[in-house]
């Protein structure tokens, strides 16, 4: 009974410790996140989102302008910043199965410069904390089990600062004043129901097809280059569907999406959520 009782007293204090040690880089993890966080909110504040001009705005292509038309319901205030959240469900790269998911992102409007961070169960108390960070040109990435084992840890390269890029692009139907001429976004006519974005800042650039419907929203928008299917990381994902506009301080944003990767003209979905909450600053 000695024996077992020491035992019992060894698995305990290792059961104590890794509690311990878990709760420390947890909490770590959570101030990285903050930090990157308030960076995004400082560029913000000295970066602002260009004004509506309807001169400019009429030299636009007609979907474009059609867009705006429809996405801003009354006088534009001069916001710098959003906070959102979503929940849903996520695929993990390189994998086939959907876990529910919740996300969190602060996304500077006038300047290419966000942070997403999500919570994704795996097994029972078991989760991943992924994390994505971009501002000035450069991104990074990282993935940690139950917010302490580090699984992925991508560092800035010319190819993942692109894609971080396009990212910004893909998320700015939540944020339409990033679109608005004088801002980082140019267009170029493609068709009535499609122009294509084109964003230029810190000396990268990166586009995406926006495609519009008759009312003005955009439905979706599509990279016109093939992804590359085999990275231990998402990126931006070359496909996203916005659907559910409601309107939200004067704007009307799409709350349910679908995120994909693209290649050979099919599309492998990867996060389909709805926004629980979305706030301007």
């Amino acid at each position: 009974m000695t024996i077992l009782r020491y035992v019992g007293y060894g698995v305990g204090l290792i059961v104590a410790l890794l509690s311990g040690y878990v709760m420390y880089q947890s909490n770590q993890t959570e101030n990285d996140i903050l930090a990157f966080r308030e960076r995004v909110i400082e560029i913000a504040t000295r970066s602002p989102a260009p004004k509506f001009d309807p001169m400019q705005v009429s030299d636009l292509p007609e979907p474009v302008q059609r867009y705006f038309a429809y996405v801003f319901r009354g006088p534009i205030q001069p916001y710098k910043a959003v906070r959102l959240e979503a929940a849903g469900d996520f695929r993990r790269p390189l994998m086939e199965h959907f876990e529910p998911t919740t996300a969190e992102q602060v996304i500077a409007i006038g300047a290419p410069a966000l942070m997403f961070s999500a919570t994704t169960p795996i097994y029972p108390g078991v989760w991943a904390r992924p994390y994505d960070f971009f501002a000035e040109g450069e991104m990074e990435m990282k993935a940690k089990i139950m917010s302490t084992i580090t699984v992925v840890d991508e560092k800035e390269s010319t190819e993942l600062n692109r894609i971080s890029l396009r990212r910004w692009l893909l998320e700015s139907p939540l944020y339409p004043q990033a679109l608005l001429p004088g801002g980082p976004v140019t267009w170029e006519a493609v068709d009535a129901m499609t122009a294509r974005a084109i964003i230029r800042a810190d000396g990268l650039q990166a586009d995406l097809l926006f495609h519009f419907n008759a009312e003005g929203q955009i439905t979706y928008l599509s990279a016109e280059q093939d992804g590359d299917l085999t990275t231990p990381y998402h990126g931006s994902g070359e496909h996203v569907t916005r659907t559910n506009y409601r309107q939200v301080s004067g704007m009307m944003i799409p709350h349910s999406f679908t995120i994909s990767r693209a290649a050979g003209g099919k599309v492998f979905p990867f996060f389909e959520a709805k926004l629980t909450s979305i706030a301007f600053e």
